[in-house]
């Protein structure tokens, strides 16, 4: 293995990636700044929003990971400089999403009941269920934006949705501030503010996305005169082959760390704070890796329109490569910062809650090490599903991310994380198992595919 084959890819890879990388460390800020103002409301409120997003977060995945079978197909006939094919798959891609986004939004309605069922604390349930409402109705704009991104991403026009995004989490911090805290003369309305700032921040991303790609030679004849309800079977059939498997393989992963919240919940809402403040902080290290992931489905797309395979198979290595040095940066930052983070998220001032917010960053503090450990499993596994995807590989990648987080994880998770073992720790360390084997088995698969490729587009001996 020569190296520089691989390291000359860095740049162009990670010029690629960084307005994605960007847009969604902007997003995942907004989810902190978030956090850290409803922290100074007290835990019960910290809680709240943890379990009112674990609802939301199993929506989000099925709608997200839909939409990325937009990407490589987009990026595939953009390769092929096939136009009317890849605003067909816009077209089909942006009202399947439309209807999701609905649907979903009417289940995560229909699914509030579960939450005085599920063994959590009542006063996070009565503070949960008013913030779900509003958040659940800015999954619709936000899955038709998911839709304008991921088509826009395909046509390696990755920085007007980063745009879109920074624009949305400006104007999220300062709702936030203005309605959760009460200022200007606004009512304090606590968490529910943050509720009102995601629904408006979603709505305006939503059109200032449309409008900035409106604007572009490239993308504007693709997302202006779309006949919305001049369908064909065969798009669709092709985008729900591709979107479905796709918004499961996330689905089983997010959901994973769904039920890590609750399971947290179990141990009462210390823990599931705690719980709240390291997957926040994972959260913002895992969207460098997102970023990444985004540009190995649109490289190794172009590339397989190309149909040249070897360059497919060490660009698609050469971003795990980069992934991983990234993972190992922010691992031993975790390592080396784990006692003083969780500080950021309370309010040490408050004497009446003293006990509760020591307990919080005790356990967060341990949670943290955790989480150092498992950022290079997650990075990996996330870049080699966007190779996959890329590859328009999505049926196998699916059962593997079910056996690694439901077969693996989930058990380990459960069991070491009951209160009389390993309480959050060991809810963590199924975590850790789950993203391992996850990255473990779909690297040998793409191993195996691409060896496949190459092989079948070599000239015969004979």
């Amino acid at each position: 293995m020569v190296l520089s084959n691989y390291t000359k890819e860095f740049r162009y890879n990670l010029r690629l990636a960084s307005p994605v990388i960007l847009g969604m460390l902007g997003h995942t800020f907004v989810s902190f700044i978030d956090n850290v103002m409803v922290g100074q409301l007290g835990a019960a409120e910290l809680a709240a929003v943890s379990l009112g997003n674990s609802f939301i977060f199993i929506a989000m995945s099925l709608g997200i990971g839909f939409s990325t079978a937009i990407t490589p197909l987009v990026a595939e006939a953009d390769s092929e400089k096939n136009f009317s094919k890849g605003k067909s798959v816009f077209k089909h891609g942006f009202f399947l999403c439309t209807v999701l986004g609905i649907i979903l939004f009417l289940l995560l309605l229909l699914a509030k009941p579960l939450m005085t069922v599920m063994d959590q604390p009542e006063e996070v349930v009565d503070l949960a269920i008013p913030y779900l409402d509003l958040v659940a109705f800015s999954l619709v704009p936000l899955i038709v934006f998911q839709a304008f991104k991921q088509f826009s991403d395909g046509l390696s026009l990755t920085k007007y949705p980063m745009y879109a995004t920074l624009l949305a989490n400006v104007l999220n911090v300062a709702i936030n501030y203005v309605l959760i805290f009460g200022k200007f003369g606004f009512p304090q309305l606590g968490i529910v503010g943050a509720a009102v700032g995601t629904l408006v921040s979603r709505i305006v991303m939503l059109f200032f996305l449309w409008w900035l790609l409106a604007k572009r030679d490239k993308s504007s004849n693709y997302v202006t005169n779309i006949k919305f309800f001049k369908l064909s079977t065969q798009p669709l059939k092709k985008l729900i082959n591709l979107g479905l498997p796709s918004a499961m393989q996330m689905f089983f992963e997010v959901a994973i760390f769904t039920v890590a919240i609750w399971l947290s919940g179990i141990l009462g809402k210390n823990a599931q704070a705690a719980n709240q403040i390291a997957l926040n902080l994972a959260s913002m290290t895992f969207m460098v890796a997102m970023g990444l992931s985004v540009a190995s489905m649109i490289r190794v797309g172009n590339q397989k329109g190309l149909k040249d395979f070897v360059n497919l198979r060490r660009i698609a290595e050469s971003i795990f490569f980069v992934g991983t040095i990234f993972a190992v940066i922010f691992a031993l930052f975790f390592v080396v910062f784990h006692q003083y983070l969780p500080h950021l998220y309370v309010n040490l001032d408050d004497v009446t809650e003293l006990s509760d917010i020591n307990e919080v960053i005790e356990i967060a503090s341990t949670l943290l090490l955790a989480a150092a450990v498992f950022q290079i499993s997650d990075s990996l596994q996330v870049i080699v599903l966007g190779a996959l995807r890329g590859l328009q590989d999505v049926k196998i990648p699916t059962l593997i991310t079910f056996i690694a987080y439901w077969l693996i994880g989930f058990p380990i998770s459960y069991f070491l994380g009951k209160e009389d073992a390993y309480g959050s720790l060991g809810i963590w360390i199924g975590l850790l198992a789950g993203l391992t084997s996850a990255a473990i088995l779909l690297y040998i698969r793409f191993h195996y595919l691409t060896r496949k490729l190459i092989l079948q587009s070599q000239p015969s001996q004979d």
